[in-house]
C-alpha cells in the first residue's frame, strides 16, 4: 500500500497535514497517537470509506478493515454473518473464515446470535470477517479491544503468522503496547506522521533480542 500526500479536514480544522506512507508486504506495523490525532479519519480515507481533501492512496491486492466500531446485525448468528459474507466477498467455502475461528476460539459461538455476544467475542467475529477473505493488506482499528489476555496473545500470534505469509498489516491504536511485536511503528501527531523506529529490513522476521533498531533519521525510504 503506498499513501502520498494526504490531507483532510473537518470545516476550519486540519485533521491531516501531508500523510506519506509506504507498507510493504511481509511487515507487522503500527501507527500510535493520542485520541483525537486522526487516526480512525485516516484508516476510513486508506480503506476507501472516506475521499481525502488531497493525495493519494494505492493498494496492491485484495485488503481487508477492521474498523474500531463494530457493525453487526444483532438478530443474526455468527454463522449466519459468515455466509453473508461469503456472498459478499464471493469465496468457494469458508475454509479461511473456520481458520481464523479457531485460532481466536471463537467456533464454538458459531450458532449464537451476535445480539447476546460479549464485547470481546463480538469483536472476535469483528476480526474474522474483515480477514475472512484472505487479504493481502490488512487494516486494523483498535482490534484487540475487549479481549482477554489469551486471545489479546492469540490475536499477536495470528498477525504474526499473516505477517510471515508476506500480508501487510496495519494496527492502529491509541496505546502503544508491545511495540516489540512490531515491524515498524509511526506516531500519528499534528496531522504527520513521525517513524520511530524501523528494524532492519532483512531483521525483521528475526526474534527481537536479535533486532537492531535503524534511527528514525537513518531509515532508508
Amino acid at each position: 500500500m503506498k499513501v502520498s500526500g494526504l490531507h483532510h479536514g473537518y470545516q476550519r480544522r486540519a485533521v491531516l497535514r501531508g500523510i506519506d506512507l509506504d507498507l510493504r508486504p511481509g511487515v507487522l506495523a503500527g501507527i500510535v497517537g493520542e485520541n483525537g490525532a486522526g487516526k480512525s479519519t485516516l484508516l476510513r480515507i486508506l480503506s476507501g470509506e472516506l475521499r481525502p481533501d488531497r493525495g493519494s492512496v494505492h493498494h496492491h491486492g485484495r485488503f481487508g478493515y477492521c474498523p474500531q466500531d463494530v457493525v453487526l446485525n444483532d438478530a443474526l448468528t455468527v454463522r449466519q454473518h459468515l455466509d453473508f459474507f461469503k456472498t459478499a466477498f464471493v469465496l468457494d467455502d469458508l475454509r479461511h473464515a473456520e481458520t481464523i475461528m479457531d485460532e481466536l476460539r471463537l467456533s464454538q459461538y458459531a450458532d449464537v446470535r451476535a445480539g447476546v455476544l460479549s464485547g470481546g467475542t463480538r469483536q472476535k467475529l469483528n476480526l474474522t470477517l474483515a480477514l475472512m477473505h484472505d487479504p493481502q493488506v490488512l487494516l486494523l482499528d483498535e482490534p484487540y479491544q475487549g479481549f482477554d489476555w489469551d486471545t489479546y496473545q492469540r490475536f499477536w500470534r495470528l498477525a504474526t503468522r499473516l505477517r510471515d505469509t508476506g500480508r501487510s498489516i496495519l494496527v492502529v491504536s491509541h496505546l502503544a503496547y508491545d511495540t516489540e511485536r512490531l515491524d515498524e511503528i509511526w506516531r500519528l501527531d499534528g496531522g504527520t506522521l513521525h517513524p520511530t523506529r524501523r528494524w532492519r529490513h532483512e531483521e525483521a522476521h528475526l526474534p527481537v533480542h536479535r533486532r537492531r533498531a535503524v534511527r528514525p533519521d537513518r531509515a532508508r525510504p
